[in-house]
């Protein structure tokens, strides 16, 4: 087997999503012309997505580790919208496109129909997430779309193989599929409750970072197999499991959950870089295969597509969040009302993904009965532009939409604020802790060194005190900018002098590494990471 095709394409996807992050244009949409593009190309091999291995090698990681950054106390504050967009929105989303596709395509079987509503159905809200952030969204609007996207998959997933069992003429009916689809959720949810303490057990008792990263990257991938094998949701056992390992990630070292939050990181930007470029790689063929529809037929549905996809989101959206306020006192109570802009920014922030994108992929050619699945090509055409087209009108104008309802923003100051006060807290006990601790003749340590500790933790406390001062008037840093900047000259000259020495032959190559590794450890600790980059 070549290699060198899948080595090209990651290396190219990946060096395309890091080009696209300096300009203003998502990644995504990028990765999908320059994959149609090349496609074009002479020599370039015909690449594809195995509907047998997209699912079960995809869908884990990315879950995974949206799953695992997310709150579980903001998520079950939020449970009833979130409930409402992840379960209701989906299952609203999936009939109602399909029974639209039905009726515009000729000769499309319901079934059909309803695999391709279920495949578009789940917004991808890690983009609307990304750029929420980037435009200051309402915390609470974040976290919706946040908790809507961990979940939605797994309603989608498993309405997609219900329809998936009709459109191939299993014989399922619409009560079986209803039975299936709440014993798949609620096996789901069973499978990652029986696995979450247990790994969460194992991942703290094994002792070495290096041990524990790597079960981290076997776990989503054993949630999710775990539960398949007993006919259960694998997407809601990875999530169930991801949230609990999250939430208790403070009980780990410090060298694990840095490696972790590193790796991951890399995992998640490779897999959806190559994913959307697999779609423009593969666009060509696809449009090829359209058959008797042509592509001006295609395009028109595709149109009448996006526009449902987008009218369908806003019809469930403003019912949901308003309609349990008027009727349910109670809920009034428990959850303040939001603004009319909110339920607008949910709304279209329902651009959908690389979710779509592997749901698509995994629609097989051939039924069991030998038989082609049918307008496989038209299906798949239609699911690639709704999400390039979800991406390009929604994913280009949502910050602009942002700016125009001049929402109110995350209070920044009451942010730093609250980091200030806690950490003055945690300030106090840690220096309470010391001072007990250096009263004991067994751990005395001479005084230069029992004030470097204390130095640290005063330091510790100042910081984010520091960002709530004033700016430099010339230069516009904070203290604490000054500070890091500082700090980072100091051991930048500190590093060439370590480079030096090694080329003058006075310190050897692992001595040399044992150095760096300890001003990068320094480094990473006077420098405060801001946005997810340093």
């Amino acid at each position: 087997m070549d290699a060198l095709p899948l080595v090209a394409l990651v290396a190219a996807s990946a060096a395309v999503a890091g080009a696209a992050r300096r300009t203003p244009v998502p990644p995504p949409l990028l990765l999908v012309a320059a994959g149609l593009l090349v496609s074009y190309l002479p020599g370039v091999p015909h690449y594809t997505l195995d509907a047998h291995i997209v699912l079960p090698l995809l869908l884990p990681p990315l879950l995974y580790t949206a799953a695992v950054d997310s709150s579980y106390l903001d998520l079950r504050a939020n449970l009833r919208p979130v409930a409402l967009l992840s379960v209701g929105y989906v299952l609203f989303a999936t009939f109602a496109v399909g029974a639209l596709a039905c009726l515009i395509v000729p000769g499309l079987p319901l079934p059909a129909a309803l695999v391709l509503g279920a495949v578009i159905a789940p917004p991808d809200a890690v983009t609307a997430a990304a750029i929420a952030r980037r435009v200051g969204l309402p915390a609470r609007v974040t976290t919706i779309l946040q908790g809507e996207s961990l979940v939605n998959d797994a309603t989608a997933i498993t309405a997609f193989k219900v329809a998936l069992a009709a459109a191939v003429g299993e014989g399922m009916s619409w009560g079986a599929g209803v039975v299936e689809f709440l014993l798949a959720a609620v096996g789901g949810v069973g499978v990652g409750l029986v696995l979450m303490v247990p790994l969460h057990w194992l991942r703290t008792h094994l002792g070495e970072a290096l041990l524990q990263n790597t079960l981290s990257l076997l776990i989503p991938f054993v949630a999710y197999a775990a539960a398949e094998r007993v006919h259960a949701s694998g997407v809601l056992a990875v999530v169930v499991v991801a949230l609990y390992l999250g939430h208790r990630s403070w009980q780990v070292d410090f060298a694990t959950r840095l490696q972790e939050a590193a790796v991951w990181k890399m995992v998640a930007f490779v897999l959806e870089s190559a994913v959307f470029a697999l779609i423009g790689l593969q666009l060509q063929s696809v449009v090829k295969g359209l058959g008797t529809y042509g592509l001006a037929d295609a395009v028109r549905y595709a149109l009448a597509v996006f526009v449902a996809v987008v009218v369908v989101r806003f019809v469930w959206v403003y019912p949901a969040m308003y309609l349990p306020l008027w009727f349910s006192r109670r809920i009034r109570d428990r959850e303040p009302a939001m603004p009319w802009t909110s339920p607008l920014i949910v709304s279209w922030a329902g651009m959908r993904g690389v979710v779509s994108l592997a749901v698509a992929a995994s629609v097989p050619l051939v039924t069991h009965d030998g038989k082609h699945f049918p307008d496989r090509n038209l299906l798949l055409f239609l699911a690639f532009t709704t999400v390039i087209g979800t991406l390009v009108v929604q994913g280009l104008t949502l910050p602009l939409l942002v700016r125009v309802l001049k929402l109110p923003g995350r209070d920044l100051r009451a942010e730093t604020l609250a980091e200030a006060q806690a950490q003055s807290e945690a300030s106090s006990a840690a220096e309470a802790r010391l001072d007990a601790l250096l009263a004991d003749p067994h751990s005395s340590l001479p005084g230069p060194l029992a004030d470097r500790l204390r130095h640290v933790l005063e330091r510790r406390r100042n910081s984010v005190w520091e960002r709530l001062g004033a700016a430099d008037p010339v230069t516009g840093e904070s203290a604490d900018d000054t500070y890091r900047r500082l700090a980072r000259e100091a051991i930048d000259a500190e590093r060439e002098v370590f480079v030096r020495l090694r080329d003058e032959r006075r310190i050897d190559d692992e001595m040399l590494r044992v150095l760096l590794r300890r001003l990068d450890l320094e480094e990473a600790t006077a420098y405060r990471e801001q946005d997810g980059a340093p």
